[in-house]
């Protein structure tokens, strides 16, 4: 039996727990933040894990983990880095001319003149996004110049903290009435996708951002054949061993939106019929490393 660290016990652990256990992997349980550690005597021994799921997502708690584990990761500190950093990943893809939103990186400060000129290159409404958040959070949609500086105000009293790591962010334009795709590759392979939509009410209230944190359905799908594609292209530009890749499609595009490297896992039937299979032969290797 191959043990396995997880350091969240979200709705991943759950789902992933019964399923690889059927297949000689028991799912463990490791928390690494909102607690106290002594660092002499850790809650946990080098020889208690044989290998780690994901990279835990706050680095600081995670490289003490990484320190006291001493276990290898199907995602690593690098990969989860990389997929964090918003527009590494777009240049990345840009260069290997897959497409991506038009997009311009600003790092703090910047002069209000400058930022005028980023605003004039978009027809409004313009993305604003932070760089390195996730879930959706901090992203914001401005309509006209005032908003859109109001958003960047903001955004300069947050960088102006100095423990404040990342102090840049993204301007991109907005795709109006896109669909929004989750693709999930593992070891360089499609494994399954699902949409994620808004309901009804929430669309007619306004809301625009498809995040399943922010109450959008995700529901399985079979995309075609090109789009699978794009999406094993992109893990491998970025070699990130279990990756989720947002696809956003209007009638005539289709781009990389986002990464994920913490992506995740829906119910099993959003899947494809070999997912866990192949995930269990994944951590498998992986164990095998260590």
């Amino acid at each position: 039996m191959i043990d396995f660290a997880v350091a969240n016990d979200k709705e991943t652990f759950g789902r992933m727990r019964e399923p690889l256990a059927e297949r000689g992997i028991q799912v463990h349980h490791v928390p690494v933040r909102e607690r106290t550690i002594t660092i002499g005597d850790p809650p946990w021994e080098p020889d208690d894990y044989d290998v780690g799921f994901v990279y835990p997502g706050r680095l600081m708690e995670g490289g003490v983990a990484d320190a006291v584990l001493e276990i290898p990761w199907l995602n690593d500190h690098e990969t989860v880095l990389t997929s964090r950093n918003k527009a590494e990943v777009l240049a990345r893809l840009e260069r290997a001319d897959l497409p991506v939103p038009d997009s311009v990186y600003v790092s703090n400060d910047v002069s209000e003149t400058e930022l005028i000129e980023v605003f004039e290159r978009f027809e409004p409404p313009v993305v604003v996004k932070p760089n390195s958040t996730t879930r959706g959070v901090g992203v914001a949609k401005a309509h006209d110049l005032d908003s859109f500086l109001g958003i960047c105000d903001y955004l300069s009293l947050v960088h102006d903290y100095r423990a404040t790591g990342d102090r840049s962010f993204l301007v991109q334009e907005y795709l109006p009435a896109a669909t929004d795709y989750r693709v999930m590759v593992l070891e360089g392979e499609y494994v399954g996708a699902v949409e994620r939509r808004l309901p009804d009410d929430a669309v007619s209230e306004g809301q625009w951002k498809h995040n399943a944190h922010r109450g959008a359905t995700a529901t399985g799908v079979e995309l075609p054949e090109p789009w699978r594609e794009l999406a094993e292209s992109v893990a491998a530009e970025l070699e990130v061993p279990f990756l989720g890749v947002d696809l956003l499609e209007t009638d005539d595009r289709l781009v990389v939106n986002e990464t994920n490297a913490r992506p995740t896992i829906d119910e099993a039937t959003k899947y494809d019929a070999g997912f866990y299979d192949r995930l269990a032969a994944a951590i498998r290797d992986v164990a095998g490393r260590n």
